[in-house]
């Protein structure tokens, strides 16, 4: 069967009306996440990790579309109303948003971003279908040599993002993947580092540390912010009344923003989503600066513009699409939510390469499909079934949410593998990653590093294998040498662009 006959059969898959169900659950999921500051939709992910283990392969794979594509939209309603950007790729969002906020117009400046949202996650998508053919023939290009050199792009380039801490990303990075020597071997079943101990040498399940990493620290984190600043935000959120005929924006507006300039929006959003590492955040400030670069109006950015929402709004949703590319391509996550997919895909025992967007598609065609109906289905049904309630969620008492996150994160831990060691796994990470966050230090450089390390290893001992242990190969190899030099141009790229922001 065809790519695009597998696709159409996803689609198929998906009016099952229990997919259906997982998808509209992951979908609330994903934006009371997003909504509830201190809360991310890569912390809704890691949550659904354990469970994944019980549901059907579909089922897990439509709740993380629905947190994904949620995640990146929730952030906005927090950011427009409160000012309090529920997620990093909500604050550019959120500069022209509180603008109208303050004017009056918050319901409509959550109208123009749900619509932005919409049209920038469905053009993800179908960006996303279009080029998983060309995506294919790319990755069949790619040898051992240039697999090493891509991932070793990836690490590099991740670490680049972070700026003037990108030492630190590095560090967290190589701790990631030291972390994962642990246990047997990856090309010989020789146990390494565990001391003696038979617990060691099952190694340190990517489950547990992906728990520890982002929900463990994350729940210490927040047990330092005041209770008395929570309850300011959920007063601040208790006076607002919207109604939801206020979402409705005029069609004078859609006007003038113009399908052009969504399109745009979301063509960049995607192509920065399929760069490991760029996320959302860059993203939308990118797209945001060219919007304003080539608006007849550029004097309103900043003071209510509604062409800043759409912008900002439509790239950041059009990463979902974007970001995916890599990971079922080669196996890279495109951001941090990705990574956790990643995870649930090696659950159940799914290697992305080119195989599954070749022999497989028929698996994660549904994927495809959920998060094309959660973009254009379920982002505008429910703002305006749910829209006035949206910001009465951060009154939800913070004590009992993070003693039920805590509660079920460490459950998870222990469902996932059934061992006790694990749990305390968890814990271990959880404390050690909540002090490096302290100083500064990137959980998400981590966990890519702990995820992909071992993949990097499998990769690099097979190349000096074959290479009788000479290094050059890595330059001779025409993939591997493209990789190297595109790794040198990002660096110089993001050196620059860190400058000018």
């Amino acid at each position: 069967m065809s790519t695009i006959g597998q696709i159409l059969g996803g689609f198929a898959t998906m009016a099952d009306p229990m997919l259906i169900l997982y998808l509209l659950l992951g979908f609330f999921i994903g934006v009371i996440f997003a909504i509830i500051p201190g809360l991310t939709a890569t912390l809704a992910i890691v949550l659904l990790l354990p469970m994944t283990y019980s549901m059907p392969m579909n089922s897990a794979l439509a709740m993380c579309m629905g947190i994904f594509m949620a995640g990146y939209y929730g952030g906005s309603v927090t950011a427009i109303t409160i000012n309090i950007p529920g997620a990093p790729s909500s604050c550019m969002t959120g500069i022209d948003g509180h603008a109208l906020m303050q004017k009056g117009l918050g319901a409509r400046a959550i109208g123009h971003a749900t619509f932005a949202s919409a049209i920038g996650g469905a053009i993800g998508v179908v960006l996303l279908i279009a080029i998983s053919p060309l995506a294919v023939k790319a990755a069949l290009l790619v040898r051992t040599p240039g697999k090493t050199s891509l991932l070793l792009f990836a690490f590099i380039v991740i670490a680049a993002m972070e700026g003037k801490n990108w030492v630190k990303a590095a560090l967290m990075t190589v701790l990631g993947m030291i972390a994962s020597t642990i246990g047997m071997g990856v090309l010989a079943p020789t146990a390494r580092f565990n001391y003696g101990t038979i617990t060691l040498m099952e190694g340190l399940d990517f489950v547990p540390i992906i728990i520890g990493s982002f929900a463990i620290s994350e729940m210490l984190a927040q047990s330092e912010v005041s209770n008395d600043d929570f309850k300011k935000i959920a007063d601040e959120a208790g006076k607002l009344k919207i109604k939801r005929r206020d979402f409705f924006p005029p069609f004078s507006e859609f006007k003038e923003i113009g399908f052009w300039r969504y399109f745009k929006s979301a063509v960049i959003g995607y192509m920065i989503g399929v760069l490991p590492g760029a996320g959302g955040s860059m993203a939308s400030f990118v797209s945001y600066a060219e919007g304003k670069r080539s608006s007849k109006h550029p004097e309103r950015y900043g003071s209510g513009s509604v062409e800043g929402i759409a912008c900002a709004e439509a790239a950041n949703n059009a990463v979902c699409g974007g970001a995916l590319v890599p990971m079922l391509s080669f196996g890279i996550p495109g951001d941090g939510v990705t990574a956790i997919i990643l995870g649930v895909l090696m659950v159940y025992g799914i290697i992305p390469g080119p195989d599954i967007l070749t022999k497989q598609m028929y698996m994660v065609a549904p994927m495809y499909a959920a998060l094309f109906i959660a973009a254009v289905v379920l982002l505008p049904l429910s703002l305006f079934l749910f829209g006035p309630y949206y910001i009465k969620i951060v009154k939800i008492n913070r004590l009992v949410l993070y003693a039920g996150i805590a509660l079920i994160s460490i459950s998870g831990a222990y469902a996932s593998t059934n061992s006790i060691f694990q749990m305390v796994v968890a814990l271990a990470v959880g404390v050690v990653v909540y002090f490096l966050r302290k100083q500064k230090f990137s959980p998400v450089s981590f966990i890519l590093g702990a995820l992909l390390g071992p993949l990097f290893e499998g990769y690099f001992r097979r190349v000096l294998s074959i290479s009788y242990n000479n290094p050059l190969i890595f330059f001779t190899e025409l993939d591997s040498l493209f990789f190297l030099v595109l790794t040198v141009v990002f660096v110089i790229f993001l050196r620059k662009f860190g400058e000018k922001s």
